[in-house]
């Protein structure tokens, strides 16, 4: 309960985001009060739609477009509850109460209404009390902002401990002293016996030393060391004791307690009654008991390390169609296609989105292409440029929410904007196709091939210039030989007539335009050898992944060894290293 409550409190006078929103939804007290398997299933799917769809910041409006059918009435509940969070600003303490815990009541009940489990069990009624305590004083506790008011909450329920028994078996109980002093038990261990925990230092008082507190008639710090001294004495007058200290703590050698001290002192002296016969039978026993516990501990023989994976599955099972862009993740990291393409495992979006260099590509790509589409003959530089502007405002409004960013990338925008006018007017080419797709069938081998140029441009002579926008590094031309295929497949493709949208012309050159913090461009000449070898080398290295002794090696050549990839944990990089040789090995059935 008071982790609910703290939750909602630090909700209250922000926006929600999708951390924040499942966190809430997956709480144990929330929807507790009927059909919480129901409302686990919907914030399941909910989930899924908001790491994959966004936005950033959920709101009413975002959930009741998502609901439909059965989930509409679970997201008008939860719409209405995103709704009713205050505003910003400064308000009296007693209505930030009302409200907060109308809310967390509101999001413990579910749509049927009531608390559900929220005040339910020793937690609950100790956070019943807390808040009872707050409405009963907030009167007097002025104007408060929603932060401020989260804070307190914070503190008020940080100085409440409910301790519940943690039960690892039936037979076993875990007291503290209080619970001890009042309960027995077959066998007792008494653990923590260091000086500073049992018996505990006194706190120092700033205020009055001990003759001060004498004199006001005030009891004296040690008088806590005699009650813990009682209880030590109560629980090692148990029928079976094991009495048990740790030798070090995280810093340092720790000191035996002074009861311990004592009392192997009284056994070593009473050499007559026995006593020191009885002391080492004592430290023998536990011995046995340290020497179990070292064997839990004790190194068991290493898991011998995985080989590095190249899974062969059969021909029927590998895939068919892929675009231009994953030519190269197929000779880099074939296993990455093989367990997307293959397996059909997805990364997950992540839980808290960020202004990554994904989204980034995204509104550039959007920008220049409506810059482009809308680009009217005559058109001034001084024009241009405040259209460019105008337009990656309104993209980046609509695109991206958060306002650091959006102040950033405008201005990273506006300092290459110029630069890029200055290229557009110096190509004179004319633009064919933006966005356009494309694809072309391998016959002989089966496969499609698709792809979806940024730009396809016309030049004067008739011939044809695709371009590719970059926000990142751009490949150089050694790289697009080898890796970087992109741009010379979808040339390969234009000059067969394989974008619908586009006359089949033979094609001039690629271009890379670089709108990174160094703007450059990168142009590759093509010619009809180079398409031809091109071609030639996609048919190849088709129809080497389509035969079944052909493996999916792990991290075969990638450009950047530290880089993660998103299937490094599938192929479990890191139990073999880049310098070991892969393991082929057939996977599933079939010819």
């Amino acid at each position: 309960p008071g982790r609910l409550l703290r939750h909602v409190a630090a909700l209250r006078g922000g926006r929600a985001t999708i951390a924040v929103l499942v966190t809430l939804l997956k709480h144990p007290l929330t929807h507790s009060g009927a059909d919480r398997g129901e409302h686990l299933r919907q914030s399941r799917d909910l989930e899924l739609h908001l790491r994959r769809h966004g936005p950033a910041f959920p709101d009413g409006a975002a959930l009741r477009g998502w609901a439909g059918g059965a989930a509409a009435g679970w997201a008008d509940w939860l719409a209405g509850l995103l709704q009713a969070l205050p505003a910003t600003g400064a308000r009296p303490l007693a209505e930030h109460v009302a409200d907060h815990l109308a809310l967390t009541q509101a999001l413990a009940g579910g749509p049927a209404g009531g608390s559900g489990g929220l005040w339910e069990a020793a937690a609950g009624d100790s956070a019943r009390a807390t808040m009872a305590e707050l409405e009963r004083e907030a009167g007097y506790g002025g104007r408060l902002t929603a932060a401020e008011y989260a804070a307190l909450v914070e503190a008020l329920l940080s100085r409440r401990e409910v301790r519940e028994p943690v039960q690892p078996h039936p037979l076993i109980r875990i007291w503290g002293t209080l619970e001890a002093r009042v309960q027995g038990a077959d066998l007792v261990i008494v653990a923590g016996l260091n000086e500073g925990v049992w018996p505990e230092l006194p706190a120092p008082d700033p205020w009055l030393n001990r003759r001060m507190r004498r004199d006001a008639g005030l009891l004296l710090p040690e008088r806590q060391i005699g009650l813990a001294a009682h209880d030590f004495q109560q629980a090692a007058c148990a029928t079976e004791v094991v009495l048990s200290r740790a030798c070090r703590d995280a810093e340092a050698e720790t000191v035996p307690s002074r009861w311990l001290n004592r009392l192997t002192n009284l056994l070593s002296g009473l050499e007559a009654q026995g006593g020191a016969v009885a002391l080492a039978e004592m430290r023998a026993r536990g011995a046995v008991l340290l020497a179990e516990a070292r064997r839990l501990d004790a190194e068991v023989a290493p898991v011998p390390s995985a080989p590095r994976p190249a899974p062969r599955p059969p021909r029927a099972a590998r895939p068919r169609q892929l675009s231009v862009t994953r030519i190269e993740t197929l000779i880099r990291d074939p296993f990455a296609i093989y367990a997307r393409e293959i397996l059909r495992l997805r990364p997950l979006d992540p839980l808290h989105p960020l202004p990554d260099a994904l989204l980034r590509g995204t509104v550039l790509h959007e920008v220049v292409e409506r810059f482009v589409a809308s680009r009217e003959a005559g058109e001034s530089r001084a024009d241009a440029l405040a259209r460019l502007r105008a337009l990656a405002g309104e993209v980046l409004e609509r695109r991206v929410p958060w306002p650091a960013a959006r102040r950033l990338w405008h201005a990273r925008l506006d300092r290459v904007a110029g630069w890029f006018l200055d290229l557009e007017a110096a190509r004179g080419g004319e633009p064919l196709g933006l966005e356009g797709p494309g694809r072309i069938e391998l016959a002989a081998l089966g496969f499609t091939l698709t792809a979806k140029a940024d730009r396809i441009d016309r030049l004067p002579d008739g011939r044809l210039e695709i371009l590719d926008y970059k926000t990142g590094r751009v490949p150089s031309p050694r790289e697009q030989e080898l890796f970087a295929k992109q741009l010379l497949l979808e040339a390969a493709i234009a000059d067969r007539g394989g974008f619908a949208a586009i006359p089949r012309h033979p094609v001039a050159q690629v271009t890379y335009v670089g709108l990174g913090s160094r703007p450059r461009v990168q142009i590759t000449p093509v010619g009809p050898d180079l398409l031809a070898r091109t071609w030639e080398e996609l048919g190849a290295l088709i129809a080497r992944y389509l035969s079944p002794e052909q493996g999916f090696t792990a991290r075969r050549a990638l450009h950047e060894e530290r880089r993660a990839g998103d299937y490094d944990h599938l192929a479990r990089f890191g139990e073999w290293g880049l310098g070991d040789p892969p393991q082929p090995e057939d996977v599933g059935a079939g010819p």
